[in-house]
C-alpha cells in the first residue's frame, strides 16, 4: 500500500487492525495533549515494522496516532493473519519475538536515560543510538521525541 506524506493510518480512539512493514518511507507513532502539542513515541524507517501495539494486541481503542511522515510504501497484514503466521511459522514467531524484545530494550533505555539526561545528553544519545531521527526528520518532529523545543534542538545540533 502507498501512503501520502503525513497520512494518518490510525486515529486515536480507533482499534488497530494491521501490522505494517516499511519498504520505503518513514512512519511514526505519536500522541497529542489537550492543547494539541504532539509527543512522538516511536519512529520507523525502511526495513522496519510498526503498529500501535497495545491496541493491536488487546483490540481496544488506541491512545495514539499512526502516521506516515513521508510518502511510504508499506506491506500490511491483518491481525488474524498476523497471529496465524506467529502460530504456524517458527521463523516468523522468532522475528516477532525479536521485534518485541528489541523494542522493549530500546524503550527502557530511552525512558531511563531521558529521565536523567539534560537536553544535550538527549541529543547525543539519539546521535549514537538512532541517528536517522536527526538525519531524516525535521527539527520540529525530532523535538517531539526528545521533549525539546525545535529551537533548542537546532542550537544543540549546531554545537555538536
Amino acid at each position: 500500500m502507498k501512503t501520502a506524506r503525513r497520512e494518518i493510518l490510525l486515529d486515536r480512539n480507533q482499534v488497530c487492525r494491521h501490522y505494517y512493514f516499511i519498504n520505503s518511507g518513514s512512519m511514526r507513532i505519536f500522541t497529542t495533549d489537550q492543547e494539541g502539542n504532539e509527543s512522538s513515541r516511536y519512529f520507523a524507517f525502511e526495513g522496519n515494522f510498526i503498529t500501535a501495539l497495545p491496541s493491536f494486541i488487546d483490540q481496544l481503542p488506541a491512545d495514539e496516532y499512526l502516521q506516515s511522515i513521508e510518502p511510504s510504501d508499506l506491506l500490511r497484514i491483518g491481525r488474524a493473519d498476523f497471529y496465524e503466521l506467529v502460530a504456524t511459522e517458527p521463523a516468523f514467531a522468532a522475528i516477532y519475538t525479536e521485534i518485541l524484545e528489541l523494542g522493549f530494550i530500546n524503550a527502557q533505555k530511552r525512558i531511563y536515560g531521558f529521565q536523567s539526561f539534560d537536553a544535550e545528553e538527549k541529543v547525543k544519545w539519539v546521535i549514537r543510538h538512532q541517528p536517522l531521527l536527526l538525519q531524516r526528520l525535521s527539527n520540529k518532529m525530532a523535538a517531539t521525541y526528545l521533549g525539546l523545543s525545535p529551537s533548542t534542538l537546532s542550537r544543540i545540533k549546531s554545537r555538536l
